[in-house]
């Protein structure tokens, strides 16, 4: 697995932030109730294709879970990455949709 340790929560932005060759690529969030709600998650089109936005969302749970709170995947990139990753599961909000 990727290092994870350049992946910044920006809270002032509201979103994890992953720099790789001056490219941005983020994973917006909202924090409600005890949880981070994903809205969107941005991957530079240099960049796709080579696991950066799985990295930046193993990176941001691992903070999330750090931090005690849970997660509300809206966000469809974040959602499927729960599917392909149930051993993180235990994060998810008994609320989220799905």
């Amino acid at each position: 697995m990727s290092d994870t340790s350049e992946v910044r929560n920006n809270q002032a932005e509201g979103q994890y932030e992953l720099e790789i060759d001056g490219q941005l690529a983020i994973a917006a969030y909202e924090r409600r109730d005890g949880a981070l709600v994903f809205t969107h998650t941005q991957v530079p089109e240099a960049l796709e294709g080579q696991g950066v936005g799985s990295r930046l969302i193993r990176a941001a749970l691992r903070d999330v879970r750090d931090q005690g709170l849970k997660i509300i995947p809206l966000c469809e990139f974040v959602a499927a990455y729960f599917e392909r990753h149930p051993e993180d599961q235990d994060l998810l909000a008994l609320d989220s949709p799905g």
